[in-house]
């Protein structure tokens, strides 16, 4: 064989292999973003009509995620924003928009307590698709229904639903890291129940939460 001849194959076998590599990687990256943002990976392709483009801004979205200073409620935070709830629901018999209203303002707190920025709306989304994109599309639905409440274009039957969509996603911050299940009480000089609306005031009740899509 040729020293041309076994440089054309060499080239060949490089170039092949590079491009298996290269899939390779591909079929990671897009294995990796699906698991970690859920619907949203979906959602985000559709938006761009391009796997591409649409991995590129998940990837994006990681890294402005890593750069927050997340942090968990401690178990006394996470039961005084449980009765917040409890009080926003038992407000939706009488009024069913103040109450929603509520909600939208009472998942923002609790936003802002695990350290997500809280100024718009599309920014939250994309914060908060990293770790809770299973929830996000319940998060969109209850926001959508709040701002069209707002100009009395909702009704009863929405209002309800978008306590549920709000209660998905409020749950879903509140929940208990791995690992930190025991229920001992946090020390004191958690972040920031201080700020939260009617932190020290609402009172422990016993509601129930308005049905849906049953």
């Amino acid at each position: 064989m040729s020293t041309i001849l076994m440089v054309v194959v060499a080239v060949v076998i490089i170039a092949l292999v590079a491009v298996a590599g290269y899939v390779l990687w591909t079929q990671a990256r897009t294995r990796k973003l699906r698991r970690r943002f859920g619907p949203e990976y979906d959602r985000a392709v559709e938006r761009h009509g391009d796997r591409g483009t649409a991995e590129r801004e998940l990837q994006s979205r990681e890294r402005r995620h890593h750069d927050l200073e997340l942090r968990d409620l401690d178990p006394r935070q996470r039961e005084l924003y449980r009765e917040q709830w409890v009080h926003v629901q038992e407000q939706f018999v009488d009024q069913p928009a103040a109450a929603v209203e509520q909600a939208d303002r009472l998942v923002t707190v609790v936003m802002g307590e695990r350290g997500y920025p809280t100024r718009d709306f599309d920014d939250r989304v994309a914060h908060l698709s990293v770790e809770h994109g299973r929830t996000l599309d319940h998060y969109r639905r209850g926001h959508d229904i709040s701002d069209r409440a707002t100009r009395r274009q909702a009704s009863t039957e929405e209002l309800r639903q978008a306590m549920v969509h709000y209660r998905a996603l409020f749950e879903d911050l509140l929940m208990v890291p791995d690992g930190d299940r025991s229920g001992t009480p946090a020390t004191p000089g958690g972040h920031g129940t201080h700020n939260a609306p009617g932190a020290h005031s609402a009172p422990a009740r016993h509601g129930r939460e308005p049905e849906a899509g049953r």
